[in-house]
């Protein structure tokens, strides 16, 4: 008689399963840390995309370099101020550091720059 697996539980072994990150979904969390800094040293752009979004139009506030509790906070600011929905998302600055990028849908480049120079960011209006 020849001995057959009946069960097998993989190179990990029983219970060494790894939960499933909420973000990115991975198992393990691929997610790359952001490190925060103090809102007076960064230097956030705000923009208006429409590309890729079946012409609507959409704020995009990058790079922020905050906890994920604080960028969802001032997310939700940013939302309440504009009247519109919006989203929290993971971005690479152009330095190639992990931040993160607010979107707020509409055009809402003026209420955006006032608000986060309210909070203490620098920000400025970026593209045309």
């Amino acid at each position: 008689m020849v001995a057959r697996i009946v069960y097998s539980v993989g190179p990990g072994g029983a219970g060494n399963e790894a939960e499933e990150c909420p973000r990115c979904g991975s198992r393990p969390c691929g997610c790359a840390a952001v490190e925060a800094l103090p809102p007076s040293a960064q230097s956030v752009r705000v923009r208006r995309e429409r590309s890729g979004r079946k012409g609507k139009t959409v704020t995009v506030a990058m790079p922020l370099f905050l906890e994920r509790e604080d960028a969802g906070a001032l997310l939700k600011d940013l939302k309440r101020g504009c009247g519109g929905g919006g989203t929290l998302k993971t971005a690479t600055a152009p330095d190639g550091r992990s931040c993160y990028a607010l979107e707020v849908q509409g055009d809402h480049v003026e209420r955006v720059v006032a608000r986060l120079v309210e909070s203490g960011f620098s920000a400025k209006r970026a593209g045309g």
